[in-house]
């Protein structure tokens, strides 16, 4: 018989993804996971023939929680349902070893086709990821996320990231300003200057950037 995991913090979606697993696998075990940290000691516990996993949950960066889930179940394909459009971010996890991606917009149908591609020893890419990646193998030109990343992290001083950390968790600027004891003029200062450094238009998008580079 055949076994998925389906790892998602939204129940509706984890539900709608094993609605769409049952269409290809009507006979199939369908398990679930809402965070990284389930979803690892999941992966690890049970051979699964494929894991649908989100890129962004509770628990772990995207990164971080992906190097987790394919550590747990190096032998399983692993699709991954992402909303980002962060090519290089996409290029990275390639790498990782994931066997595909499908937008969160994606109809039932693409996914299914996404799963049944993969199954069969394929790999399910966008079409624009396909031709970057095609290209990167033929020059080298698209650089890896993690390269992007310590560029970042070296522009940022410690108290730059301490306000970030404390933005990603949702904290007010009174807020930050009253923990790390600076004054607020400060901290507008510093989230100014963030949302340059993370090419964020707004606090919660330099927010999501963050998490997604596994800076916070």
């Amino acid at each position: 018989m055949k076994s998925c995991l389906i790892c998602d913090d939204h129940v509706l979606v984890r539900e709608a993804l094993a609605g769409t697993v049952r269409i290809g696998w009507p006979e199939a075990t369908v398990d679930v996971a809402g965070d990284f940290p389930v979803a690892w000691a999941m992966a690890e516990a049970k051979a699964y023939d494929l894991i649908i996993c989100d890129l962004i949950m509770p628990g772990s960066g995207p990164l971080a929680g992906i190097d987790g889930v394919v550590r747990a179940a190096p032998d399983t394909s692993l699709l991954v349902v992402t909303g980002t459009e962060d090519d290089a971010l996409l290029l990275d996890l390639l790498d990782r070893g994931v066997a595909g991606f499908a937008p969160k917009s994606a109809s039932g149908s693409i996914i299914e086709a996404a799963i049944r591609l993969i199954l069969a020893g394929g790999r399910y890419l966008p079409p624009r990821l396909a031709e970057i990646a095609s290209a990167r193998i033929d020059d080298g030109s698209v650089p890896a996320i993690r390269d992007d990343v310590a560029r970042l992290a070296e522009r940022l001083t410690d108290r730059q990231m301490d306000v970030l950390r404390l933005m990603a968790k949702g904290y007010s600027n009174k807020e930050i300003a009253r923990e790390l004891q600076l004054a607020p003029s400060t901290v507008k200062t510093h989230l100014s200057q963030l949302l340059t450094h993370l090419g964020a238009s707004n606090r919660t998008d330099a927010s999501i950037k963050a998490r997604m580079l596994d800076l916070v």
